[in-house]
């Protein structure tokens, strides 16, 4: 019997590339003063190349950024510390969020959270959304130790939810790291589907969170 949902977040709950589009055109118009020498366009787009959909930390991301447009009078530290405290004005939710969250508590499952990245930073982006109340166990890569798809990572979730593998199903994004990962320790898989992979091998796909 399922007693526990697990989710993953960016790409799952959190629409992330929604949200980087949004904050970075923010940040391009509060920092026009050291930008406004390049187009707000070319800022974007160039950014969310070199952001590979967060696969690649935001210091590189600016290093970069600083370097090929010849940005002057601010550096790629306070760029990223720009991003650090203002994402999370920006966090846009994938639709039905709330309202799945409020059915699956009713219906007496646990629900839990296994997301990579760095521990505040994503707690404030699920607090943002207003959906961290819901979670009887979040777990964030940096605070664990481990990160997506070590197996380390699910079955510490399971040990703070205190089921066994065969009561829970994994709901994520991403081929590996989400849907091969939970399957590897025995959790039923569900793929929300995403337009950069197909065939993928999960037990059930889904395409939005209703």
């Amino acid at each position: 019997m399922i007693k526990a949902v697990i989710f993953d977040f960016d790409g799952t709950l959190l629409n992330r590339d929604e949200s980087v589009r949004k904050f970075i055109n923010n940040q391009y118009d509060r920092l026009n003063k050291w930008l406004s020498h390049m187009s707000k366009e070319k800022y974007t787009t160039r950014f969310i190349e070199l952001d590979n959909r967060g696969y690649v930390w935001k210091d590189k991301v600016y290093q970069r950024l600083v370097g090929e447009f010849d940005i002057t009078g601010i550096t790629w530290e306070e760029l990223l510390q720009d991003y650090i405290s203002q994402f999370k004005y920006n966090c846009v939710p994938f639709p039905n969020l709330n309202r799945m969250l409020e059915e699956l508590k009713n219906s007496d499952l646990m629900l839990g959270m296994i997301t990579n990245g760095y521990g505040q930073f994503q707690m404030d982006n699920m607090k943002a959304l207003d959906i961290d109340k819901y979670f009887d166990a979040i777990l964030i890569s940096e605070w664990e130790g481990f990160k997506k798809p070590d197996s380390q990572i699910f079955i510490k979730a399971l040990e703070k939810l205190n089921i066994s593998p065969n009561e829970a199903v994994f709901v994520g994004d991403h081929p590996e790291n989400d849907v091969k990962a939970a399957q590897s320790v025995a959790i039923k898989s569900i793929w929300k589907r995403d337009y950069q992979w197909s065939n993928v091998d999960a037990d059930f796909i889904i395409d939005d969170l209703a």
